[in-house]
């Protein structure tokens, strides 16, 4: 290890993963126009596996890890995340609520080690409990409180794989991803049979045009390769402090990509949420740096 520093063009790098996280979840509203949310997810993460599984080494994780991994990314988080946003929540609003995980690893991270709780935590947690308020007081027909709930409940498997995946230890984050996927799609298939219907599935392939295979493929090449590859790249050559911060700028690409390409308004209560949201999850990534460079505190 390690520049404490990116250089420009690892840094355009690093920007360049967060535009395609971010403007994914257009992506994502696009095919859903056709595809039913579980079918969707269930080929989401086949074209992630076929045939990248044949070509990158199993990474030094059990099954018994990879199986918890894929079954909480895979039903968990993408599941809840494509059902929500079917009809019951704007890309925008999804983009940043689902970046709540933050907390979520933390409070799990606490409740299985028993670490105590930081003042800077409990901070960041209530600026981003007071954001989520301004999103539950205006809940109209594009956003709604199941759509609230489910996106809540991504980022809760989103946390719950992340424990997951630290206790496989070191291990190269795209083969990991890529062998925990396998994992993913018996489940995401098993309920899209039973809440979806093989009639709905088949009509929403048959339906699916040219721009609906190109967002499943976007969520292998453009999600799974190029993101996670370049990820685990910069993360094995820098510090986590100096790369994981620019994750905070998903949601802002998300919430602009969404008001660009699909007209979602920004009203100014969503500004607020937003500048909430993610003063409490600057906060509580950047404060631990902060407070270990200018005040000499324990990271």
């Amino acid at each position: 290890m390690n520049r404490a520093t990116l250089t420009p063009v690892h840094l355009l790098l690093a920007v360049a993963v967060m535009i395609v996280w971010g403007s994914n979840f257009v992506v994502i509203k696009q095919a859903l126009a056709h595809l039913p949310p579980l079918a969707f997810a269930t080929l989401r993460f086949t074209a992630v596996v076929v045939p990248l599984v044949f070509v990158l080494k199993r990474p030094a994780a059990s099954w018994k890890n990879l199986a918890a991994y894929g079954v909480l990314i895979g039903a968990g988080q993408f599941g809840a995340l494509f059902v929500a946003m079917r009809a019951d929540i704007t890309p925008g609003i999804a983009s940043l609520l689902v970046q709540s995980q933050v907390f979520f690893t933390i409070g799990l991270s606490m409740a299985m080690t028993g670490e105590r709780v930081r003042g800077y935590q409990i901070a960041a947690l209530l600026l981003a409990v007071a954001g989520i308020a301004v999103i539950l007081t205006h809940t109209d027909g594009s956003i709604t409180y199941r759509g609230l709930f489910l996106v809540l409940l991504a980022a809760l498997s989103w946390a719950g794989g992340n424990m997951v995946s630290r206790a496989a230890g070191q291990v190269a984050m795209l083969n990991y991803v890529v062998w925990a996927s396998l994992f993913s799609i018996p489940p995401l298939f098993g309920l899209s049979l039973l809440l979806e219907g093989w009639p709905a599935i088949a009509a929403g392939v048959r339906a699916a045009d040219a721009a609906t295979w190109a967002a499943i493929l976007w969520q292998a090449v453009g999600n799974t390769i190029f993101g996670y590859g370049v990820w685990g790249w910069l993360l094995a050559r820098y510090p986590a402090a100096t790369v994981t911060p620019l994750a905070l700028l998903v949601p802002v690409f998300g919430m602009g990509a969404s008001a660009l390409l699909l007209g979602e308004p920004l009203q100014s209560w969503k500004l607020l949420a937003a500048a909430l949201v993610m003063s409490g999850l600057a906060l509580g990534i950047l404060w631990p740096r902060l407070s270990a460079r200018f005040m000499g505190e324990p990271v």
